[in-house]
């Protein structure tokens, strides 16, 4: 995933959020409450 879009500031930046977030959901599965999530970042 890239974030192609101008407006973002760092997008270096971003792509590792969003691929964190990623491994993050695809370990820990879905039906979880938000601080699940949080907890594993």
């Amino acid at each position: 995933m890239h974030a192609d879009n101008p407006d973002f500031k760092s997008t270096e930046l971003t792509d590792a959020i969003i691929r964190i977030l990623y491994r993050v959901y695809n370990k820990q599965g879905y039906g979880f409450l938000g601080n699940v999530y949080e907890n594993a970042i």
